[in-house]
């Protein structure tokens, strides 16, 4: 399948669409040409709960990214997120009878085929195939197993897995929006394609996607994903918080965030105060910014252990030596990353996105790690035919030449 001259990329967020439009240019590089932001509506925790609502802020953005490219929107691929995403880390096997020949394509394919047949629940589905080894005849892992002579193909394969209803809610949200779907990638997955750098996937990393309903996790080691997860808490909750401690609307709460929110109370002078609106608007008050980055230090350190507990629950904890990138709207706080170092004595940076040009000052921000991630996905990977969504894809962007090759292969296989 040629891929449209024009590359399209929805991300549905709790609490942002953004679409973006771009084109690869001779030099493989993206060069967006629209971008359209409108506030979520109908999508909860990164689910979607009010169709209708959840239609109109998606058609918003893709009207508006469509106005500013001067083009319409191509087959596109679309995140999803929500704590009914699921890993889980699978094997399977092909025989080479006699081993009398070289290994092939289909061998890979076959082993591949075996690796994804697992049982499920009838409410879930298989959303990503992710290969990350091969081993031939019980020896050390190979890179290329193709051309080398073996009686037996192992793969190990990162499967991730969503919730049925939660892809049929979404794709019809979508559909009403005019979106024709040609992917659907966990949105942990598009944030780490984004920030990440190879090296950090190789020595051991964890990419913390903080968005508005929730925090995405991506665990990366020999430049492959082990673990993804998705945890139910995000911005919203940041600011649901300083409702209560600060006894403000949550309007109010969310602007006092976003303006003079800070995680550390250190920074702040003790002698500072903030006048916000109370409820009703009828009069103001005095509020200490330093008790308003307490609320949030306390909120941050909670959702930081909660990442931790996921990590160490996945026995990869003392497997992270490049630590933590922490990207999306909530990373934006000023010194997260410097309280994250403090709580878990690991390397932490903030991941802004990379790899495009053109209007990429509007996407510079970690707010936008998984739409310009979604992009790369769609510039780079590539997929099979999957059940009424177009393509599913299979394999991560980017990596050494061999696995750009086994993008091109899995081509052949069709889900079971």
């Amino acid at each position: 399948m040629k891929r449209s001259a024009i590359l399209g990329a929805v991300d549905v967020g709790s609490s942002k669409v953004c679409t973006l439009l771009a084109e690869i240019t001779p030099d493989d590089d993206l060069r967006l040409l629209g971008v359209g932001v409108a506030a979520a509506q109908g999508v909860r925790k990164g689910l979607v709960d009010n169709i209708k609502a959840a239609t109109e802020a998606i058609a918003a953005s893709i009207e508006r990214a469509e106005r500013a490219s001067g083009s319409r929107l191509p087959p596109c691929f679309v995140s999803i997120s929500g704590n009914h995403l699921a890993c889980l880390n699978h094997k399977g096997v092909a025989t080479v009878p006699g081993g009398r020949r070289p290994i092939r394509h289909e061998d890979i394919r076959r082993a591949l085929e075996d690796a994804q047949a697992v049982s499920l629940p009838t409410d879930r589905e298989v959303l990503h195939v992710m290969p990350r080894s091969f081993v031939l005849d019980g020896q050390e892992p190979v890179a290329d197993p193709i051309g080398m002579h073996g009686q037996r193909l192992d793969v190990e394969v990162h499967l991730v897995t969503a919730s049925v209803t939660a892809v049929q809610n979404l794709c019809q949200a979508l559909e009403g929006a005019g979106v024709q779907v040609e992917a659907i990638v966990a949105s942990p997955l598009a944030a780490a394609e984004a920030v990440l750098e190879e090296e950090e996937k190789r020595h051991g990393v964890v990419v913390v996607d903080i968005g508005g309903g929730t925090t995405d996790i991506a665990v990366f080691m020999d430049g492959m994903p082990y673990h993804t997860a998705s945890l139910p808490v995000g911005g919203y909750h940041f600011t649901h918080d300083l409702v209560l401690g600060l006894r403000v609307p949550f309007s109010v709460a969310e602007e006092a965030k976003l303006r003079y929110g800070v995680a550390l109370p250190s920074r702040v002078n003790p002698e500072e105060a903030l006048e916000l609106e109370s409820f009703g608007g009828q009069r103001r008050k005095s509020v200490p910014r330093r008790r308003l980055a307490e609320i949030i230090q306390a909120r941050a350190e909670e959702v930081l252990e909660m990442v931790y507990l996921d990590v160490r629950r996945a026995g990869l904890d003392d497997m992270i030596a490049a630590g933590l990138v922490l990207t999306g709207g909530t990373a934006a706080l000023p010194g997260l990353d410097e309280l994250a170092e403090q709580l878990l004595h690991v390397p932490v940076r903030i991941g802004l996105p990379k790899g495009t040009y053109g209007l990429a000052d509007a996407v510079s921000g970690p707010a936008y790690a998984a739409s310009v991630g979604l992009l790369r996905w769609a510039a780079y990977s590539d997929g099979w035919p999957g059940p009424s969504r177009g393509r599913r894809s299979t394999a991560s962007p980017g990596g050494d030449s061999f696995w750009e090759k086994l993008k091109k292969w899995l081509k052949l296989l069709v889900p079971q």
